[in-house]
């Protein structure tokens, strides 16, 4: 345990000694450990404590887990505690109560050491385990309480909050209230040997070990101890009973008379000194005595410290310091005032309590009436000086920044200056003195410093100042008689001389031609809450009680005389306190000094047009609009204005003629900015004007040429409360108002040139105005005449028309914009608004404005976002009104129409729609977030957007027919075209969609939003909630379907698939919408047909609903005679129809066949008939046989019908589908019924199929009809099956066709058809390609015949290799190319090369498969190699592989490096399907493969050659480079789960290049260019080692990183299987494989020499080297040994091939050896590593020889011509 080195318990930073254990544990207990004693801290009752910290162990009636968990609370670790006293809790929860019991002898002690724990965690943790404990024991707890209690009281004043209220929860636990004095009671003196061992005996270092704990937490812990032990002292006053407290009066007396207590008032830490001023509060409170014995040590303690200004020690000094002035009378005599109290006390002062003013202040007053006139002599100067010093600490800097602090310095001031005033009311001279020193010096200069100094006027000076105006005047009998004091004279004086004094300050203001604004302001502001006190009240008593519940409301005022003062009394309303202000001052003064002040004010605008004056006075007047003061502004205009005449009732009226005077010639000049004042005015005013005079004025003002901003002030001033709106009704109504804003609209609605002027931010206010007028309302009637509400509607929706006409309606925005506000508001603000006819076309042109592109209308985006809400806000008050309904003229009705008629007019763009869309289905979504789906506004508005029938089929009739190509192509349907020409199919489809396609993109939208049902038993009602939705959903399918038939750009389907179709399916029943689909099918066909098939097949219908298709058709008969529409319906319905409806078909065009001279439709019968036999139907051998003999007899009598050697350009669309139908019909015979076939008809088929191809080949020019394009492919599918037939009847393959086929056939057929026929198809069917590219040369064009090189390349595929090599292709050579092969097979080269390139992918692939099979076979052709150059001019030699191959790789590479630059190695190029890109790249992987093929079926020497040449070119490196952008990262095979062991790879999996297969076109570059890198590494595994060792560490890290992980276990297992399955037979050598280990083992013998070597394959093969180790030896010396290593090693790196070659060319090597032929002496070996060449550049004079490829690079290296051996120059 005590090992040195040993790792240690965390926070044990020592090493452990039993000693000084033993040490600390005498220390802090005092028990000797191991040994059992009695505790020493109780004295009356000893208990027994085990030596929990020792060795023992704990008494075996405690529970094992007890003792485990007490044990680790005397850890040393905090955390290792403190999950002890956690766990300690919970278990005294968990367990019984008699287990917990078994703790309780030993808890005291743990609790006394752990509750007052350095970690405050702990501390909490403690007390909550404690009042678990606590719940659990109950009574039990009684005989410890003693021990527990001191520590107990200790934790309820523990600084860390949580653990003190932890503590006393656990207390309240414990004991009742009513039971805890009893407790204390019990425990008092133990509780106070604890508190004053603390406060007298213990120190820091007594309290802690110093050895373990750092001197920062011992004194920290000292601290806490202390101040918990005061504040306990303070609680256990507080707690006992008041007998109790006087039993321990002689305890504390020993504690009071310690010097080292009175220290504490002294001590540093703040915490400590606040304890202490508290428990001092405490002893005055509760011990008396005890503190008048003690006066000469508490008193100096507690009043010569109150400039400790600590926010924790300042107010407990204070409570202190009025506990001592109370309780000790004699205070005083202990403290000298003037020079110990009252210094401190004036800097406090001044300094504003130092940011303590809200502890500090509301102090002052109770302490000013507790001092005694021997400290306060002489009077007048302390009041002087204590009044300075208060107001002095307003400017103090916190003061001045805290609007709190400062309110609390004003009320203190006021309250103290009421107080002293009060004292001082006698008719005594020194007192009078005094009241006016007080006013003179304090007062009035204290409000004016307020008056320039806002936040003192916010404050609650203006208000207290008031209020104690008021009480002067009750006890002067102002209020009242029996209110009135005896000294009412003083007050009465007082008033006097304040009114006076204030009225000077605000003459001397007022008097002033540049009068300080805001002081001004201050005045009026004074004067305001003197008139009206109790809004400021209001308004005081809301901020201060902000925080605090209100139980009553204002009006529930039953409880205010009942409460007294405690309840505010409801505050009146202004027309009440204009009335009746009981609570404002009453005085004459007041109203004489505002009179004064008015007079002033107007003699200043008079005189000097002071605009400030002017807007003193319209704040006085606001305040006071008395008949007095206004009778007093009118007598000094009459000593101005006795001239003039004035109207009688003006007379009578002082406010009306000062207000037509004066205010009226005010609002008239032109010149003013700032006119509120001037408003403000009006209204005081006219508050004392009766309503006929109101009207008058308000419309003598209206008629005046004043600005429309101050029309809008005025009106927005009379709407402020309903009393002044009454008032102005009249004129608001009346028609001198209505008819100047009407014309105010004419004027702002001006479009042209004055328009942008009018529009300009100058004329915002008017549009303002127009805005208020129309959305303001009151009781719900509007703010002004309904007759010119209406006309200025229809002004602005003129306008906005206008703009909508206009071509560039950006020119005029800001109008636009000003006009969307307005309605805005309107339409937002008024209910029935809309009911106005004039509000629903300004709708209606709101809503054409959104509905239409930006790029039309030129509208920003911010202002089209403004219309857009206007346009929903206006739907919105439209359908609320409950009578509104869809009816012509209406909103919603033009709106329908209007969108109608733009989507069946209008070729709209793909935006302009979506635009239109959105618009649409904004109306729609907000009328069902008004009325819900189910409104009939709903379905009145779906019914006018659907157009009608006639409708419709213009618009579909409408689509461009370019539909009837693919599905023609594709065999799906058998169709004509009424007009077809070159220039129909060239046509690209438009780029706008379609009207259709429109109309259903909207419609559909529409109907998702309506016909979304929520609940499913709402189904069954659907249709009547929407009745033309079948028709609209079969509509949508049908614009689908033709989407995808004309392979268009995915946004036009997305426009209809966005619709949320499957849902709209899902909302109209399946019969229905499968009749409808049927019945139109049945009337049109076309394209109807293969929406239906669609429908059926994408729900499956035919295997689910099988009943439901049936009755569509009732009988099969019904469907014949067959016309186009019913062939298609038929050519949909034959898969899911049954047997026997198939047979009978069958049947009925068998009986038109056969009687086809009677017949007038043979087509249509031979296309039922192959319509049959497609879906499998059973048709007797008889009968086929008779179909055959009649078409064979048209080939006599009706050869026209065939069309052989016809220029198909003339031919009509059905000439050509009844020849397709015949070909079809040969090509099921030989694929379904090859054994009716006699010698006769195998001559037919086999001579129309050769005369069918020489058709299609002479016709190439007329590929762009679709028609003749299927008469092509359908040729060329005959050829591919009649290929299949003949490969598989042959006796070579592996499954031969049925013996009774193969016996009926005649004997000389696959002569005639390997000899003759063969030769025909491929002599026409190989020049095809290349004359088709040259007809068509942009792939892109919409008629480039794609369809047609498809199904000739699947028939190209099958060519013999015979007939590539003795092709009759038109010779092609190029200038310049050196080549070694025949003509023929040069020709081919030349002419299938470039079409690698062609965009097409049919015919890439169609290149490559026939190029692969001439490559393995041109290798042959260069024979030995490069022979004519010398080997002394180069290195090594090299060899171009096929010129035409390698030029298109060149090509190729190019194109490449430009589309891939962008990409990291490593990332992956994700290339678009079929685009531009994607034929580069496809051509280029494609050239590699077919180089590939080339280079592995070279022989080894010539491949040097090749290799070299790639090398030389660089080709490889930059193949690699593109690989690694090519390949997925992850290249895992399609289709398959998450990944698993055996996960399928593009390495794993095979690729079959097919040249029909359009599936899984996106993975076949990836797939392809995995399979080029498997076959580069596998072919060329020594060129890739050399490009990887070359590359930067990023990308080598990236290659081998994929290459292990995907690429070496696929190849080392192939080569390791190579091995074991390798048929080559080595004489002498014998090799072997182990495929777990990657092993090779090669062993090689002769005579009597044995070798054994051990070729090991690395992890990340081929990229790292093949290591080569031995194994036995025999009869070798170790030199050569070495050699022959070093030499196989050298082969396996640097060959390109596979190991079983590299074994071969080492064994040749060796062999050479033996036969005599000495080694290279620079190489050391008798074969070349690289090129395989034999030493034989000999010296001339030592005479030995030399590879020529090494010898090159001795003298390229050395920089010297000498021989390596002999160093003789080299001849």
């Amino acid at each position: 345990m005590g090992g040195k080195n040993k790792q240690r318990t965390k926070g044990n930073v020592r090493p452990s000694s039993s000693g000084r254990a033993a040490e600390a544990l005498t220390r802090e207990g005092g028990v000797i450990p191991g040994f059992v004693g009695f505790d020493t801290t109780v004295n009356s009752e000893l208990s027994y404590v085990p030596a929990v910290h020792g060795a023992e162990e704990i008494d075996n009636l405690v529970d094992a887990d007890f003792r485990l968990v007490l044990r680790k609370l005397s850890k040393r670790d905090v955390v290792t505690r403190l999950k002890a006293v956690q766990d300690f809790g919970s278990m005294c929860q968990e367990r019984d109560a008699e287990e917990v019991k078994g703790v309780l002898p030993y808890w005291p002690r743990i609790y006394c050491k752990i509750s007052v724990d350095h970690d405050r965690r702990i501390r909490e943790a403690t007390q909550q385990a404690f009042e678990q404990l606590v719940l659990k024991v109950r009574r039990s707890l009684a005989p410890f309480l003693k021990s527990l209690m001191g520590h107990w009281i200790l934790s309820q004043c523990d600084t860390y909050t949580p653990a003190a209220s932890a503590a006393c929860q656990a207390f309240q636990a414990a004991f009742s209230p009513s039971k805890q004095p009893e407790a204390l009671s019990f425990c008092k003196d133990e509780m106070l040997n604890v508190l004053q061992d603390v406060l007298l005996k213990e120190t820091a270092d007594t309290l802690s070990d110093p050895q373990s704990v750092t001197e920062e937490e011992r004194e920290g812990k000292y601290v806490r101890m202390l101040t918990s032990s005061l504040l306990g002292v303070k609680r256990l006053l507080s707690l006992l009973l008041p007998s109790d407290r006087t039993a321990l009066e002689e305890r504390l007396a020993h504690l009071l008379n310690s010097g080292k207590f009175w220290k504490y008032s002294k001590h540093k830490t703040p915490q400590v000194r606040g304890a202490f001023f508290e428990m001092v509060c405490a002893l005055c409170e509760f011990t008396p005595g005890l503190v008048q014995a003690e006066a000469a040590r508490l008193c100096p303690a507690v009043l010569l410290s109150i400039d400790d200004t600590d926010p924790i020690v300042l107010p407990p000094v204070w409570e202190a310091v009025l506990h001592v002035v109370s309780t000790i009378p004699d205070c005083w005599t202990h403290v000298n005032a003037k020079k110990g109290f009252l210094p401190k006390l004036w800097v406090l002062l001044k300094e504003g309590g130092k940011g303590m003013a809200k502890s500090l202040h509301p102090n002052l007053m109770p302490l000013l009436s507790k001092l005694p006139q021997q400290v306060t002599d002489p009077t007048l100067d302390f009041l002087t000086t204590y009044f300075s010093s208060l107001i002095q600490g307003l400017s103090s800097e916190r003061a001045a920044t805290s609007p709190s602090e400062s309110a609390v310095i004003v009320t203190s001031v006021v309250e103290c200056l009421r107080y002293c005033i009060l004292q001082n009311a006698e008719e005594e001279e020194e007192q009078k003195k005094i009241r006016t020193i007080l006013i003179s010096q304090q007062l009035l200069p204290l409000l004016e410093k307020a008056l320039g100094n806002p936040s003192l006027q916010n404050g609650p000076l203006f208000f207290s100042v008031t209020e104690m105006l008021v009480s002067w005047e009750k006890r002067a009998g102002l209020h009242g008689e029996e209110e009135a004091t005896d000294n009412r004279d003083v007050f009465q004086g007082l008033l006097a001389d304040f009114w006076e004094g204030l009225g000077l300050i605000f003459v001397r203001y007022a008097d002033n031609e540049d009068a300080d604004r805001q002081a001004l302001e201050g005045v009026a502001t004074l004067l305001q809450v003197m008139r009206y006190p109790e809004r400021v009240k209001r308004k005081h008593v809301q901020k201060k009680k902000s925080v605090k519940i209100s139980f009553s409301r204002p009006e529930d005022n039953e409880k205010t005389e009942v409460e007294g003062d405690v309840v505010e009394k409801p505050v009146q309303t202004v027309s009440e306190l204009n009335e009746k202000t009981s609570g404002s001052l009453q005085t004459e003064h007041f109203e004489d000094v505002v009179c004064q002040l008015a007079q002033l004010c107007l003699v200043h605008v008079n005189e000097k047009n002071s605009e400030r004056h002017l807007v003193f006075l319209s704040l006085l007047l606001q305040s006071f609009h008395t008949p007095r003061v206004f009778s007093t502004l009118v007598e000094l205009d009459d000593k101005i204005l006795e001239s003039e005449q004035k109207d009688d009732v003006i007379k009578k009226n002082p406010a009306m003629q000062f207000l037509l005077e004066r205010v009226v010639v005010w609002l008239a000049q032109k010149d003013r900015s700032d006119t509120e004042h001037l408003v403000e005015m009006v209204f005081s005013s006219l508050c004392c004007c009766s309503q006929q005079e109101t009207t008058r004025i308000l419309n003598h003002i209206t008629k005046m040429d004043v600005q429309w901003g101050i029309i809008l002030q005025i009106i927005q001033r009379a709407c402020t409360d309903p009393k002044t709106l009454k008032s102005c009704r009249d004129w608001l109504k009346g028609s001198v108002l209505g008819e100047q804003l009407l014309g105010l609209t004419e004027e702002l609605c001006k479009v042209g040139e004055s328009s942008l002027r009018s529009a300009s931010s100058s004329s915002n206010p008017s549009w303002t105005l127009i805005s208020l007028v129309l959305s303001q309302h009151h009781n719900n009637e509007p703010l002004i005449g309904e007759v010119y509400m209406e006309k200025i509607l229809e002004r602005l929706h003129a306008t906005l028309s206008e703009t909508k006409g206009l071509s560039d309606a950006g020119n005029i925005e800001p109008l636009i914009c000003f006009i969307c506000d307005v309605a805005s508001t309107f339409f937002s603000s008024i209910q029935d608004c809309l009911l106005l006819l004039s509000a629903e076309e300004l709708l209606l042109t709101v809503f054409q404005l959104t509905a239409q592109d930006q790029t039309h209308t030129h509208l920003s985006d911010s202002l089209l976002g403004k219309l857009r809400e206007v346009c929903v806000a206006g739907v919105q008050s439209l359908v609320q009104h409950s009578e509104y309904e869809v009816k012509e003229g209406g909103f919603l009705h033009s709106a329908a129409l209007w969108v109608t008629k733009r989507l069946l007019t209008v070729s709209l763009e793909v935006k302009s729609l979506q635009v239109l869309i959105l618009a649409v289905q904004s109306i729609v979504e907000t009328i069902i977030s008004v009325c819900n789906r189910d409104s009939p506004l709903l379905v009145q508005f779906f019914t006018q957007l659907t157009p009608s029938q006639t409708e419709w089929t213009i618009i579909r009739q409408a689509l461009p027919t370019q539909w009837v190509k693919k599905p023609l192509l594709s065999c799906r349907y058998r169709g004509v075209c009424k007009e077809s020409s070159m220039d129909l199919w060239k046509l690209r489809v438009p780029s706008r969609p379609p009207a259709h396609l429109c109309a259903c993109a909207l419609l559909g939208r529409v109907a998702q939003s309506v016909a979304v049902i929520p609940s499913a038993e709402k189904e069954a009602e659907c249709p009547s909630l929407l009745p033309n939705l079948k028709c609209t959903v079969s509509e949508l399918l049908y614009g689908l379907q033709w989407c995808q038939e004309v392979e268009y750009t995915p946004a036009y389907s997305s426009l209809l698939t966005d619709s949320g179709l499957l849902g709209l399916q899902k909302q109209v029943p399946m019969k229905e919408l499968l009749g409808t689909l049927y019945s139109r099918s049945l009337e049109d066909g076309g394209l109807w047909s293969l929406t239906l098939e669609n429908y059926i097949h994408t729900n499956n219908l035919a295997a689910t609903h099988h009943a439901s298709v049936r009755k569509l058709y009732g009988t099969a008969e019904s469907l014949f005679p067959v016309c186009q529409s019913k062939l298609s319906t038929l050519q949909v319905l034959c898969p899911a129809m049954t047997e026997g409806d198939r047979e009978t078909l069958v049947a009925l065009a068998t009986a038109g066949i056969i009687n086809w001279r009677d017949n007038d439709d043979v087509y249509g019968c031979l296309a039922v008939l192959l319509c049959c036999l497609k879906a499998n139907t059973q048709v007797e051998e008889e009968v086929v046989q008779a179909i055959l003999a009649s078409v064979m007899e048209w080939r006599n009598s009706k050869e026209d019908w065939f069309l052989f050697s016809s220029d198909l350009s003339k031919a009509t669309a059905e000439q050509l589908n009844l020849a397709v139908e015949i070909m079809r019909f040969s090509t099921w015979l030989v694929t379904h019924c090859p054994k009716v076939l006699g010698g006769n008809q195998w001559d037919f088929l086999l001579c129309s199929m050769l005369a069918w191809l020489e058709t299609a080949s002479e016709n190439v020019s007329s590929l762009w009809n679709p028609w003749v394009q299927l008469f092509v492919g359908e040729s060329a599918a005959l050829i591919v099956k009649l290929n299949e037939f003949f490969s598989s009847s042959s006796s070579s393959s592996s499954s031969p066709p049925l013996p009774e086929v193969a016996e009926k056939l005649p004997s000389d057929l696959h002569a005639e058809w390997r000899d003759f026929f063969v030769e025909g198809i491929y002599n026409l069917l190989l020049p095809l390609p290349i004359n088709i590219t040259e007809a068509f040369p942009e792939p892109d064009d919409p008629v480039f015949p794609l369809s047609v090189l498809q199904s000739v390349g699947v028939a190209l595929t099958c060519v013999p290799l015979h007939q590539l090599k003795n092709n009759s292709l038109p010779p092609r050579f190029i200038a310049d190319q050196k080549t070694n092969l025949p003509e023929p097979l040069q020709t081919l080269l030349n002419t299938l090369c470039p079409l690698l390139l062609f965009k097409a992918r049919p015919l890439q692939i169609t290149a490559f498969h026939l190029l692969e099979k001439v490559m393995p076979h041109l290798p042959e052709c260069d024979g030995e190699g490069d022979n004519n150059k010398s080997d002394d001019d180069r290195d090594e030699p090299c060899l171009s592989p096929p010129a035409s191959l390698m030029a298109i790789l060149s090509t190729c590479e190019e194109l490449c490096d430009s589309i891939l630059a962008g990409v990291q190695v490593g990332e992956f190029a994700v290339v678009q399907p079929l685009s531009v890109e994607y034929s580069c790249i496809l051509g280029y992987l494609l050239a590699w493969k077919l180089l590939l093929t080339f280079f592995k079926s070279s022989p080894s020497h010539l491949r040097a050659h090749y290799a070299q040449y790639l090398k030389r070119s660089c080709s490889l490196n930059k193949l690699l480079l593109h690989l690694f952008k090519m390949m997925p990262e992850n290249p895992i095979y399609p289709g398959q789960g998450a990944e698993s062991k055996d996960t399928k790879t593009f390495f794993t999996e095979g690729q079959s290049l097919a040249v029909d297969n359009s599936d899984g076109v996106e993975w076949e570059l990836p797939h392809l260019a995995c399979s080029v890198y498997y076959s580069t590494v596998q072919d060329l595994p020594a060129m890739v080692r050399l490009w990887w060792n070359g590359q930067e560490k990023r990308v080598s890290t990236t290659a081998e990183k994929f290459t292990i992980k995907y690429v070496s276990p696929v190849l080392s297992a192939q080569e390791i299987s190579s091995v074991h399955s390798s048929t080559q037979m080595f004489e002498s050598m014998t090799v072997k494989a182990r495929s777990a280990a990657r092993e090779v083992i090669a062993t090689y013998s002769v005579d009597d020499i044995f070798i054994e070597l051990v070729i090991q394959l690395p992890q990340n093969y081929p990229l790292g080297s093949i290591t080569v180790e031995s194994g036995r030896r025999v009869g070798v010396a170790v030199q050569q040994w070495r050699n022959w290593m070093l030499q196989l090693s050298t082969y396996l790196t640097h060959q390109n091939g596979s190991i079983m070659e590299g074994l071969a060319l080492w064994k040749n090597n060796v062999d050479k050896r033996f036969e005599g032929i000495e080694d290279c002496m620079i190489c050391f070996s008798v074969i070349h590593g690289s090129n395989y060449s034999l030493p034989k550049k000999g010296c001339r004079t030592c005479k030995k020889k030399f590879h020529s490829a090494c010898l090159y690079k001795w003298f390229t290296s050395s920089n010297k011509s000498t021989c390596p051996l002999c160093r003789e120059t080299f001849f």
